[in-house]
């Protein structure tokens, strides 16, 4: 299976919901409201799935997009996706492993954007939004944009963390965090 990003480009996706792409939507949406802030940002893509918001990230111009995610079969499509759409002077990088054990160990330089879209029912959300925090893995100014649904998470300010917006497409949720 594929889906398209920006410029028309196809991206591999694994069959099946497991990894349940973000909407082209949602995607374009997010996209829009960070006018501006991608090109030579660093980016974090938790829970990367296809990677498709990574390799738009890429193809927008950030610089460096790093990716976790824990199926094995879903780290080889996001590899092979961002391998198809970055520039020579990008960097990418796909790590495999349960999110928040990679980010207790994780020593990379902060990041200005990230994109947090857990399996809804994992209750990852607050763990996750706090890791990012403790772990000083949010650069001064970094928002962070985390994808669910009312069912299965209420977004709220954290510690370090504050909820700047709530946006509803379809059944998508995304709540956005500005560093506090």
């Amino acid at each position: 299976m594929s889906i398209r990003i920006y410029g028309n480009r196809a991206i591999k996706t694994l069959p099946g919901q497991a990894t349940r792409p973000t909407p082209a939507k949602v995607r374009e949406a997010l996209f829009n409201i960070w006018q501006g802030r991608v090109s030579g940002c660093r980016w974090l893509d938790l829970c990367a799935g296809s990677g498709a918001m990574g390799a738009e990230a890429l193809c927008r111009g950030a610089s460096v997009v790093v990716g976790i995610e824990q199926s094995g079969a879903a780290c080889r499509i996001v590899q092979t996706n961002w391998q198809t759409v970055a520039k020579p002077e990008q960097s990418f990088q796909v790590i495999r492993g349960e999110v928040t054990k990679k980010l207790q160990t994780l020593t990379l330089d902060p990041f200005d954007l990230v994109y947090f879209d857990p399996p809804y029912a994992a209750g990852l959300y607050d763990k996750v939004l706090a890791l990012l925090v403790e772990k000083s893995l949010l650069a001064p100014g970094a928002i962070v944009a985390t994808e669910y649904t009312p069912e299965h998470w209420q977004p709220k300010s954290l510690i370090g963390l504050e909820l700047s917006r709530t946006k509803r497409y379809g059944l998508t949720h995304l709540a956005l965090f500005k560093v506090s």
